[in-house]
C-alpha cells in the first residue's frame, strides 16, 4: 500500500530532474529576474531624462523626487491617511455590490427563469461607463460617502456577476445530476455545487472588480470628496504640484499590485486544483 505514493514521488522528481524539467525552471527564473528588473530600468531611464533635460521635469519629475515627496507625505500621515479613506470606500463598495452579484449570478447559472429575467437587465446597462454615473451617484446620494461607496459598488458588481454566472454554466452536468441524486436542493445546491464550482471564476471576477473600483473611487473622489488619493491628485493638479500627484497615482498602483497579490495567494489556498492545472 506505501508503494504508490513512493513511485509518485520517485517519479516526480525525475521528471524534475529531466531537462525539460530543468528548462522550466530556468525560463521560470529568467521570467522572474526580467519582472523584477524591467520597472527598475525604466525608472533609471526616467531619472536620466529628467536630470539631462530630455523630458520636461515640470511635467515629468525625476523619480528620485517623487520617492522623496513619497516619504515626506507618509511621515507627516498625510498619505496614509488619505489611502485609508480610500480603501476604506473601496471595501465597502465591493461589498455592498459584490455580496449580491455573487448571489445572482449563482441564481441566473442554475434557474433559467432567473436567467432570462435578469440578463437582459445586466447586458443592457453593463455597456453604459461607470464613471459616467458618478454625477447621477452625487445626485441621488449628495456629497456624503455614501455616492462613493455606491459608485464602487455598481462598478464591481458587473464583472462579479458575469463571471459567476458563467462559472455556474461551465460546471460539468453530471455534478448537478450527483447532487440531485443526493436531494441537493435549494441552498444546499447553491452551496455544495454552484459556488464551489464557480469559485476560480468568481474569484477572477474579483480581481476585475478590484481595478474597476480603484478606478471608479479615484474619479469619484475627484469630483466630490475633500479626501481619499483622487482628491490628492486632483488637488495637486490644481496647484501644480505634479510631484504630490504622481504621488497619488503611485499609491493606487501599489493598491492593485498589494491586493491582486492577497487574492492570488488566497486563490492559492482556496482552489489549489487550479493552481495544479497550469
Amino acid at each position: 500500500m506505501t508503494t504508490t505514493p513512493v513511485r509518485a514521488t520517485s517519479a516526480a522528481a525525475e521528471q524534475d530532474r529531466s531537462p525539460r524539467g530543468r528548462l522550466f525552471r530556468s525560463e521560470s527564473a529568467t521570467e522572474r529576474w526580467v519582472s523584477i528588473l524591467s520597472p527598475i530600468v525604466l525608472l533609471v531611464l526616467w531619472e536620466l531624462a529628467a536630470r539631462l533635460g530630455w523630458v520636461d521635469d515640470r511635467f515629468f519629475p525625476p523619480p528620485s523626487g517623487i520617492a522623496s515627496t513619497f516619504w515626506e507625505m507618509t511621515l507627516s500621515g498625510e498619505l496614509v491617511g488619505h489611502t485609508l479613506t480610500s480603501l476604506q470606500r473601496v471595501l465597502l463598495g465591493f461589498l455592498l455590490g459584490g455580496v449580491p452579484a455573487i448571489l445572482i449570478g449563482l441564481a441566473m447559472g442554475l434557474y433559467r427563469p432567473v436567467r432570462a429575467a435578469v440578463e437582459p437587465l445586466i447586458s443592457a446597462t453593463y455597456p453604459i461607463p461607470k464613471s459616467a454615473l458618478v454625477p447621477l451617484a452625487l445626485l441621488i446620494f449628495g456629497l456624503g460617502e455614501m455616492s462613493k461607496i455606491a459608485i464602487v459598488a455598481v462598478g464591481v458588481f458587473f464583472p462579479l456577476a458575469i463571471n459567476t454566472l458563467a462559472g455556474v454554466a461551465g460546471i460539468d452536468r453530471i455534478y448537478h445530476e450527483v447532487g440531485k441524486t443526493y436531494g441537493a436542493t435549494g441552498m444546499r445546491k447553491f452551496t455544495t455545487i454552484a459556488f464551489p464550482g464557480a469559485l476560480p471564476l468568481i474569484l477572477t471576477g474579483i480581481q476585475l472588480g478590484i481595478g474597476m473600483g480603484l478606478v471608479l473611487i479615484a474619479i469619484a473622489e475627484m469630483i466630490g470628496a475633500r479626501d481619499g488619493l483622487g482628491y490628492l491628485i486632483w488637488n495637486s493638479w490644481q496647484v501644480f504640484a505634479v510631484e504630490r500627484m504622481y504621488v497619488g497615482l503611485l499609491v493606487i498602483g501599489l493598491l492593485g499590485i498589494v491586493l491582486t497579490a492577497i487574492l492570488r495567494e488566497v486563490e492559492r489556498i482556496v482552489v489549489p486544483w487550479r493552481r495544479q492545472a497550469r
